[in-house]
Formats: structure tokens, C-alpha cells, sequence
């Protein structure tokens, strides 16, 4: 059997071939945006922040952006099928060592948005439990049963994983339409308000903060790519699954967020989104459907949730594994199991740090709700729009020599007006990040988030470099995905090319 340079099979080192169809990676792609906790906490957030009514049109205007990069992003995925998405589009597009600052980005996002939502299960069950039964368990109790479960479902075939999100998917949809429907047959006063999908009602003080919290939600649409190696026809798979996922979203987001202004009334949701905050859309369901269809929604809530650390595990775990494959991190993350084709070495260690992490947090009596899930999420957001930004500078770059025979627009019109966007969300992202925090002032956090994510980018930059200089071989092969363990690449192969040279024993050094 062939092997790589370290010796391991290349049975190993290979991701399931042929296994998701576009549903199954639809299905990831929505779980990780926790549609129901962005509906239910998000929205009423931005609603009570911002003080300004247009969120629903918000949703509209942020979908269309995300298309707009998306068009450049999926015609790249066709010419870089790699389970390290925004590091081998980076390394690829603009350079090895920023590719190398951008993993390091990409895994300490991905974990503080996975582990993060250990944090909101273990305090929502905790709570509920107290409420229904009378039973107080321990936050940091209930999120180790859910991180069981996790770590479980990690190491098995990427395949049942899709079907269990499918499952706990449907369900969450379904939820959020009755809750909707009931508000849209119910308007307050007795008349249906369109008032808050009005273009004008999106202009304000809170604009920028607005538009921020409105791309948190759609935080995992850009998952598709991290599964290509393991798709059904990855070129008609990835982009299908990437345009329907934030088309989705967007309609989803919009109506649910309009009939929730339905039910309370477009003059009074700011009023009591500040006043009931995340219960808003669940006393208007206890108002209109009974005690039951609440606790049922809660309940829902949960497995929302449960279903969004399934989906982000998955992603963080292929991180590891492309990074550990091309050997910029130990090569022993870039095995998968003989038995289940699922990077298991990086899946393992996924699930330890988020038990060092449950286990600090619970046994020294930290918030799990503000310091963990809150500040954890909303860090990781940020990180991932810093990536998203970059990546879609890649494509520009990726394509400006060669457009590989793509379309001028795919290539230089939508990529580089999606960057010019996306500049101007991340400078305000930045400038408005004390406000999403809601930190107090002189509080460090506003400004330190921010330095770790470039820090984390600098070490990774010098890494790269370290690389280059040291171990060629492997700086040779970063960003080219399963191509890194099947031939060797030529050590000046920098940027854009895929210069491979003939696979070793046959021609090859």
C-alpha cells in the first residue's frame, strides 16, 4: 500500500469519498447557523441594542451580500477541493504563510463558536430542568452529556452524522413556523404591519451593529467547502449547497424576525425585546399556542443548539485534519479511522479541549452564559468575518493572472465588490465591537479580541515562514489538500499554481 513521507497508509490520511449529496451538506451548513437561536436571541438582541425596527430588511440586504461573495468563492472551490476552506483558498490565493495565519484564525474561531455552545446548552438545560422537574443539576453536569454525545457522533462516518442534523433540523424549521405563523394570525391590534420590512426603517445610529449581529447568523454558511472531499460531485455540490443554504437563511431570518414584529407590533418590539430579551418569541407563544407549544419550543431550542456543535465539531475537526495532513501541524491530526473514513486523531482532540474547557469553566463557578457562550461566540463571529474577508481578497488574487477559464464576473466583478463590502463591515465589526460585547467602559475586552486574532495571524505568518526555510518539503504542499499526501510539490511553488511534480517511485524525488 502507498504511504507518505511520515509512513502513515494512505488509507489513513484519506477523507470518505462520494458520502453527501447537497441536502446532507445543506444540512451541516444550516445546523451550524442555529437558525432557532439566532431567531430567538440575535434578533431580539439586535431589536433592543439598536433601537432601530428594520432587522427583517437587514436580513434581506446581508444574504444578498453573502451571494454576492459566494459567486467567487464556490468558482474558486472548483479549482481548490480542500477540507481546509479559508486556510487552502488563502495560502493558495494570496500566499503560503498568511494561509498558515489564517488556520490559526480559523481553528480558535471554530473552537470558541463549538465550545462557546456548551456554555448556552448546559445553562438553558439547567434552567429548564429546575423549572419542569425540580431537578437542579450543575450547568457544566448537562454539558458534558451533550459534549458525549459530540464526541461520539465526531469519530463515526460523516454520513450519519448529516442524518442526525437532518432529524434535529426538521424539527427546529418546524418550530419556527408554527411560531411564526401563529404571530402572523395574530398581529397586535388586529391588522398585519409590513412597517418594519420598509428599506428606511434599516438607518440609524445602530446601523453597524445591526448588520454585524445580522452576519452572525449566517456564521457557517461558508461549511459547504470544508466538505467537498467528501462529497458527491464537489463541483455541482459545493455551490449548490452554498447559495441555497444563505438563500435559506435569508427568507427563513426575514419572515421569522417580520412576524415576530407582528405579534408585539412594530412600535412595541424594541420596548420589549429590552424588557423580555431572549423570551420574547416564547411569551408570544405562550400567548397564542399555550404552555405546551412553549415548553415544546424549548425543548427544540436545545437540540438546535445540540445539532450546531455537532455541525461546528465536524468543521473544526477537518480544520485539524487538512493542517495535520500537510504536516504544518503534527501529522498524527491528519489520520482518519479505517472504519468510519472520519479524521479521528483531530475529532479526539476537538473533543478534549472542549472538556479542559467544560471543566474549567464549571469548576471555577465562570458565567457559562456571558463568559463562555457570549463573549466565546461573538469573538469567534469575528474571527470568521476577518476570514471571510481575506478569502475574498484570495479569489481576487487567485484569478487576476489567470481566470482559469471562469467569467470576468465570477472572477474580478463580484469577488472585488464583495471585498470593497466587506472591508467596510469589518472596520465597522471592529469599531462597534465594545457595543456588541456590551462591555463596560475601560473594559480590555474590545480591544483585546481583536490584538489575539492578529496575534494568532502573526504566529501563524511566522510559522509559514519557519517552514519555508526549514522544512521546504512541507511548505511545498500547504494548501493543496489530498494532493499534499499524494505527490510532492515543487519547493518554489508559491501563490496560485498547482505545480505538482510526479507522485514518489514514479518519476518524482
Amino acid at each position: 500500500m502507498p504511504s507518505t513521507p511520515g509512513g502513515e497508509s494512505l488509507v489513513q490520511q484519506a477523507l470518505a469519498k462520494n458520502r453527501l449529496g447537497i441536502p446532507s451538506v445543506i444540512f451541516f451548513v444550516l445546523t451550524a447557523a442555529t437558525p432557532f437561536t439566532v431567531i430567538a436571541g440575535v434578533v431580539t438582541t439586535g431589536f433592543a441594542m439598536t433601537g432601530l425596527i428594520g432587522i427583517p430588511t437587514a436580513f434581506l440586504v446581508i444574504g444578498a451580500l453573502l451571494i454576492l461573495f459566494a459567486v467567487g468563492y464556490v468558482t474558486m472551490a472548483r479549482h481548490v477541493n480542500n477540507a481546509g476552506a479559508f486556510y487552502a483558498f488563502i495560502a493558495r490565493g494570496i500566499g503560503r504563510p498568511l494561509g498558515v495565519g489564517a488556520s490559526w484564525i480559523a481553528l480558535l474561531s471554530y473552537n470558541a463558536l463549538q465550545i462557546g455552545l456548551y456554555g448556552l446548552l448546559g445553562y438553558t438545560a439547567q434552567g429548564l430542568l429546575l423549572d419542569w422537574f425540580a431537578i437542579d443539576i450543575a450547568w457544566w453536569v448537562l454539558a458534558l452529556g451533550s459534549w458525549a454525545i459530540v464526541a461520539f457522533l465526531g469519530i463515526q462516518q460523516v454520513d450519519l452524522n448529516g442524518k442526525v442534523l437532518a432529524v434535529l433540523l426538521v424539527l427546529e424549521i418546524a418550530i419556527i413556523a408554527v411560531y411564526s405563523f401563529s404571530s402572523v394570525a395574530n398581529p397586535a391590534g388586529g391588522s398585519i404591519s409590513f412597517a418594519t420590512l420598509a428599506p428606511n426603517e434599516l438607518f440609524g445610529p445602530g446601523l453597524g451593529a445591526m448588520l454585524i449581529l445580522g452576519i452572525l447568523g449566517f456564521i457557517g454558511f461558508e461549511a459547504a467547502t470544508v466538505f467537498s472531499e467528501e462529497s458527491k460531485d464537489p463541483a455541482r455540490t459545493v455551490p449548490r449547497a452554498t447559495y441555497l443554504s444563505v438563500l435559506i437563511l435569508a427568507v427563513l431570518y426575514t419572515f421569522a424576525s417580520w412576524a415576530m414584529t407582528v405579534g408585539t407590533g412594530a412600535d412595541n418590539i424594541v420596548e420589549r425585546s429590552r424588557d423580555e430579551e431572549i423570551t420574547v418569541l416564547f411569551n408570544l407563544a405562550g400567548e397564542q399556542l399555550g404552555v405546551a407549544m412553549v415548553n415544546i419550543g424549548w425543548a427544540l431550542l436545545l437540540t438546535s443548539v445540540l445539532a450546531a456543535m455537532i455541525s461546528f465539531h465536524n468543521t473544526t475537526a477537518r480544520y485539524m485534519f487538512s493542517l495535520g495532513r500537510e504536516r504544518v501541524l503534527p501529522a498524527a491530526l491528519g489520520r482518519t479511522s479505517q472504519r468510519s473514513s472520519s479524521p479521528v486523531v483531530a475529532s479526539l482532540t476537538q473533543s478534549a479541549i472542549g472538556f479542559i474547557v467544560i471543566l474549567i469553566y464549571g469548576l471555577g463557578g465562570l458565567d457559562p452564559l456571558v463568559e463562555l457562550f457570549f463573549f466565546a461566540g461573538t469573538a469567534g463571529g469575528l474571527g470568521i468575518l476577518m476570514l471571510i474577508t481575506t478569502t475574498s481578497v484570495s479569489v481576487v488574487w487567485y484569478f487576476w493572472k489567470d481566470k482559469r477559464g471562469e467569467s470576468s464576473l465570477r472572477t474580478r466583478v463580484a469577488p472585488i465588490a464583495a471585498s470593497l463590502v466587506l472591508f467596510v463591515v469589518m472596520y465597522l465589526a471592529v469599531s462597534h465591537f465594545g457595543e456588541l460585547l456590551g462591555a463596560e467602559e475601560g473594559s480590555p475586552l474590545p480591544w483585546l479580541i481583536p490584538t489575539i486574532f492578529v496575534a494568532a495571524a502573526l504566529g501563524g505568518i511566522v510559522w509559514g515562514l519557519v517552514l519555508r526555510a526549514t522544512r521546504p518539503d512541507v511548505y511545498a504542499t500547504i494548501g493543496m489538500g489530498a494532493k499534499a499526501v499524494l505527490s510532492e510539490a515543487t519547493p518554489d511553488d508559491e501563490g496560485t499554481e498547482d505545480k505538482v511534480a510526479e507522485p514518489a517511485g514514479m518519476g518524482g524525488r
